[in-house]
């Protein structure tokens, strides 16, 4: 399986590159990322293959299908770090919450979020070829609050492997900062900006594409790599779980094979969302893919009115900060299967130059066809989560974005499944709030007063957070963070 570029080639890199080299060097053509030339068949015989497997034994069926170029056995033992999860054979539950409703839990992972289902693998097989190479690479994310610690827990005292993780401080709760601050590993370094996501994002992709930067890495014998959904080696393993999801429906005879449903994702980089569309595009029964936003809700406008338009925006904080996104990475991709490179590149130059772009009435037609979109504000999320808590399902505040999107299904018969994107340890005062309309200090007076009234057990390396000493207290400008990488080096 080879790689191409989504705003076309600028005769300096190769035109195609194979998946490894497409991982440990992101940064395409102009800017933009890799895809891949074509996707493998999700047909009726791959699907009843699998419909008794276990999780891993789909995924690396999948992963070969790809034709990647990866060692099986490397494959193989990157699978196996589904065995940390609470079940190593089927570490996604699906919970149903309504007639044809249902909920895909990816978050029983190290790190209690979805970020776990890509990066715990890819992590492995990063290492491993950096390691196969005899290669020192420097891995950069940045994180509105799930990518950080998942990234972390992934390459901690990896060989050949150095981590820098970019987070706004004050833009995630106090669970996720404490899962970033509290890694002590010597190749680990977390920097908090003076910013939002999007400062750290940008940041991210401006030193991927730095030659200068690139240079005083060459100077101390790195190379750099990022651990963002702008890597594919996150997406190939967020295909998986909607290809399971299909099949865990087949397994307790919700749907039989050919039955269409819906993918309803709550979306702020669009990874999650891409996965989906691939998932959908090689072949899976999706009848439409349903993204929910909070009020920064730039992906409804674009796929309800064809308009990406950052001119009249300020990023708004939210009970839900892992969608207080702006600037959505991997719409791109979607951009670039449907419209092609050229197109792709103008209208990434417009967002770049003009801070906005439209689609053309034939291009929004187009993107509709797989996509319907609507937003929750804060007040919405809470109602929902107050409402289920009721009927003693607890979920998250990115997962409550979703059940409005239900109300966008042509027939309510039709499964539709919800993607939950973390646990709700994650976001307990928000959740507090909602059930009870109490407002507390921190994460930890919420996580007790939650799990007594609804008799749910806390997680315990999130309840171990609170007792571990700071390591990582670095908190920089934005224009600072290359010089703070440099030193880390």
């Amino acid at each position: 399986m080879q790689f191409i570029e989504t705003r076309g080639n600028d005769g300096q890199k190769p035109a195609e590159v194979p998946f490894s080299q497409a991982i440990l060097s992101p940064s395409a053509s102009f800017g933009g990322l890799y895809v891949p030339k074509e996707l493998p068949k999700l047909d009726e015989a791959f699907i009843q293959k699998h419909k008794n497997s276990s999780y891993k034994a789909l995924a690396l069926d999948f992963l070969e299908n790809f034709n990647i170029d990866i060692d099986k056995a490397v494959l193989q033992s990157a699978l196996d770090r589904y065995d940390a999860f609470d079940d190593a054979d089927h570490p996604v539950e699906l919970s149903q919450i309504e007639n044809s409703v249902f909920v895909s839990e990816l978050y029983h992972g190290p790190t209690r979020a979805f970020k776990d289902m890509a990066l715990q693998p890819f992590g492995y097989i990063l290492s491993s070829l950096a390691k196969q190479r005899g290669e020192n690479y420097i891995i950069m994310a940045a994180t509105s609050g799930d990518t950080g610690p998942a990234t972390l827990e992934t390459f901690k005292n990896q060989d050949n492997v150095k981590v820098v993780c970019l987070y706004p401080e004050g833009g995630t709760s106090d669970v996720q900062r404490l899962q970033m601050v509290t890694e002590d590993a010597k190749n680990l370094k977390v920097v908090g900006i003076h910013g939002n996501f999007d400062d750290a994002q940008s940041a991210l992709k401006g030193l991927l594409a730095s030659n200068t930067f690139k240079e005083e890495l060459a100077k101390k014998d790195t190379h750099l790599s990022a651990a963002n959904s702008v890597n594919f080696g996150r997406i190939i393993f967020q295909i998986i779980y909607h290809i399971y999801s299909y099949i865990q429906l087949m397994q307790d005879d919700t749907i039989t094979y050919g039955d269409e449903i819906y993918l309803v994702v709550p979306s702020g980089n669009f990874g999650n969302a891409l996965g989906a569309y691939y998932a959908k595009k090689a072949g899976l029964p999706v009848k439409k893919i349903l993204i929910t936003s909070n009020v920064n809700n730039i992906l409804t406008d674009l796929i309800n009115k064809g308009e990406y338009d950052l001119t009249s925006r300020s990023l708004q904080k939210t009970a839900s900060p892992a969608m207080d996104i702006l600037k959505s990475s991997n719409v791109e991709r979607i951009l670039h299967d449907m419209f092609g490179p050229k197109r792709t590149k103008e209208l990434m130059d417009d967002l770049a130059q003009k801070d906005r772009y439209s689609l053309t009435p034939e291009e929004l037609a187009r993107l509709q066809e797989d996509f319907g979109a609507v937003y929750s504000d804060d007040a919405e999320g809470f109602e929902v989560i107050k409402t289920y808590a009721q009927k003693g399902y607890i979920m998250d505040p990115h997962t409550a974005t979703c059940v409005k999107a239900l109300q966008l299904r042509d027939d309510a018969k039709t499964p539709a499944v919800i993607y939950s994107t973390a646990e709700w340890t994650k976001f307990s005062p928000n959740v507090l709030k909602a059930v009870s309309g109490e407002t507390v200090s921190g994460d930890k007076e919420a996580l007790e007063k939650i799990s007594k009234s609804y008799n749910l057990p806390i997680n315990e390396k999130i309840a171990s957070l609170f007792d571990m000493e700071i390591a990582q207290k670095t908190i920089v400008d934005k224009e600072d963070i290359q010089d703070e990488i440099i030193n880390f080096l």
